[in-house]
């Protein structure tokens, strides 16, 4: 059996080299690479990094939006045994140098012209950087500065001119304990860490995940998350190559709803801003429904929301669920291009149970799926045929999992990494002797072995009376309630908590209607008294089910939604909290020095 990425990737080929592997739409039409084609090129990159120099063990940059040369590109790193470290596009020259630099990579891949520039304005403090190549598109200019910039066919051309001969000595030289993938964390405070995945992490991981869940070669998906984040690593090169199933490119995350429709997945993963907003955009184009539908979906959806809950108690569903799915539930799929999707995931940041309701409600159950980097992705899966509304799913087969006396989850098992690049400390205070990852998070497993996740270790407040309060549960409640958006819940060392809370653009203007209020606008609604009077409402009637030290005293409408560009989100969608705490810091010390009433940023 397989145990090194290159194996994964010869099997695969023999097996489907004439199957289509991956398929981008370029000038309109949809353009197809098979298995063949793929080993192909991931072998002509390999060699052209041989000949350029690139070193075993020593890292190989990597930057740019989803698409067939990146996945190309970072697989034929890896044949040439060296190491592939992906940046988010969003990242500053600055941070691509930091990453550049400490994987002491010699040449870097971009997807663009302004990607390549990061490279070039931070050239003189990257002495190893010989080579860019520009993946899409010509280059302006064959040298910027001191360094070599190739065009894709370029380097294809420079990989036909080294012999074979010379990357199968870097193949087979090859372990499958090296490390192979360099995942940089996202961190919202200092520099990244680079945690070091090995051959034996990536295709143990990606074949334990494919037999518990039953995956085959016949699966649809789309690549559209950050190809950087190890989930879509996971999904879009490590899992297709091990079961030599089709990927599709979305062409942006913007157009994610047109690719869906266009595609139909046969499995999709949505970070959860992803499914809050599809959630939000149904619900805005169901509050301009007809009466009539609107009593037949409400109808339905009580229907499904009853029948996805029997289900995970091996009941019997409502006799009238057929009438229900043919009359609604098939229609909503068709409409997302989920007609064909088995299985839907969620992963890489907490989600809400309200959103996770919605949907069970709509006929289709989003599983969850937890885990980290550091465990090259996955530690719980949810089995489609056995899974829990709000559970993070079982641990994943072949692998253990615990929670430590302060409630921290541990794992341990073939998929926890070799350690941090460069970083002995932290690896010590991640990785124990006896080899449990300490995750950092704080969580439950119930009788039947489901694992809930409560919080983040670190993000736990304590009040001024000394209570410790879980925020994301209490952000995930304040969510639910239609027209938030996002929550940010505060209060460490406060004698109560507050918020910070922005608005969904999708809701706004009905919300608006409902309070009376004359806003159209999100910014309009954050500064109208009327609106704020609305939501103060809203947010009684959630304290009015919580403990009182859980309350939530105060809150601030922002007046904009948090962005990755605004430097509120990580690339997969999470909220850095420390970031917003500190960018709103002035808006956090006034709710603690006026009276208990909401008070809102002026736009």
């Amino acid at each position: 059996m397989a145990t090194m990425v290159h194996e994964v990737l010869g099997e695969t080929t023999k097996r489907c080299g004439d199957r289509p592997a991956l398929r981008v739409k370029r000038d309109g039409a949809w353009r197809t690479t098979t298995w063949s084609a793929y080993e192909r090129d991931a072998r002509r990159v390999g060699r052209a990094l041989v000949g350029l120099g690139a070193l075993p063990g020593k890292g190989v940059a990597l930057i740019g939006y989803n698409s067939p040369e990146w996945l190309v590109a970072d697989v034929g790193a890896i044949l040439a045994g060296a190491v592939p470290a992906g940046i988010y596009t969003t990242n500053t020259p600055e941070q691509v140098r930091y990453i550049t630099d400490h994987c002491e990579a010699k040449v870097a891949f971009a997807d663009t012209a302004q990607q390549v520039d990061k490279f070039v304005v931070e050239q003189e403090r990257m002495p190893r950087l010989e080579v860019v190549v520009q993946m899409l598109g010509k280059p302006s200019e064959a040298t910027r500065g001191r360094l070599r910039v190739l065009s894709w066919e370029e380097l294809l051309k420079l990989g036909d001119e080294t012999p074979e001969s010379e990357l199968d000595a870097r193949i087979a030289a090859q372990k499958p304990d090296d490390v192979c993938t360099l995942i940089y964390t996202s961190g919202t405070t200092g520099d990244p860490k680079a945690v070091m995945i090995s051959h034996t992490n990536l295709v143990w991981t990606a074949k334990a995940v494919l037999k518990a869940i039953e995956f085959g070669s016949n699966e649809v998906s789309i690549s559209y998350l950050p190809l950087s984040h190890i989930a879509e690593q996971m999904l879009s090169i490590h899992g297709p190559m091990s079961m030599g199933s089709l990927l599709y490119f979305a062409e942006s995350l913007d157009k994610l709803g047109e690719a869906l429709q266009e595609v139909r997945p046969t499995v999709f993963m949505g970070v959860p801003r992803v499914w809050e907003k599809i959630q939000a955009k149904m619900v805005a184009a169901g509050a301009s429904a007809p009466p009539l539908r609107k009593k037949i979906a409400a109808w339905a959806r009580k229907v499904g929301l009853a029948a996805g809950y029997a289900e995970q108690r091996g009941e019997a569903r409502p006799l009238v669920l057929p009438i229900a799915k043919k009359v609604v539930f098939d229609k909503v799929r068709a409409r997302l291009g989920l007609d064909r999707a088995r299985i839907c995931v969620t992963s890489a940041a907490p989600i809400s149970r309200d959103t996770l309701e919605f949907f069970l409600s709509l006929g289709i159950p989003i599983l969850e799926v937890y885990g980290m980097s550091e465990c090259t992705g996955p530690a719980t899966y949810s089995p489609p045929d056995d899974y829990r509304t709000g559970k993070c799913g079982v641990v994943l087969p072949g692998t253990e999992l615990k929670i430590a006396e302060d409630g921290e989850v541990c794992m341990r098992g073939a998929h926890v990494f070799k350690g941090y690049l460069k970083d002995p400390e932290s690896t010590a205070n991640a990785l124990d002797a006896d080899g449990w990852l300490h995750s950092g998070d704080i969580g439950t497993i119930d009788k039947d072995g489901f694992l809930q996740i409560t919080d983040r270790k670190k993000d736990l407040l304590i009040t001024a009376g000394g209570e410790n309060i879980a925020p994301q549960v209490l952000e995930g409640q304040l969510k639910a309630i239609p027209v938030v958006g996002q929550a940010v819940v505060v209060g460490d060392r406060q004698k109560y908590l507050a918020a910070l809370v922005t608005l969904d653009p999708e809701r706004v203007k009905t919300e608006a209607e409902a309070a009376g209020s004359p806003a159209k606008t999100v910014a309009e609604a954050a500064t109208c008294g009327t609106f704020r009077k609305h939501l103060q409402k809203q947010i009684d009637e959630l304290n009015g089910k919580l403990a009182r030290v859980q309350t939530i005293k105060k809150f601030v409408v922002v007046p904009t939604e948090f962005s990755i560009d605004g430097g509120e989100l990580t690339p997969t969608m999470k909220v850095k909290r420390k970031v917003v705490n500190e960018k709103y810091k002035i808006e956090i010390e006034s709710m603690y020095a006026e009276p208990a009433e909401a008070v809102a940023v002026a736009p």
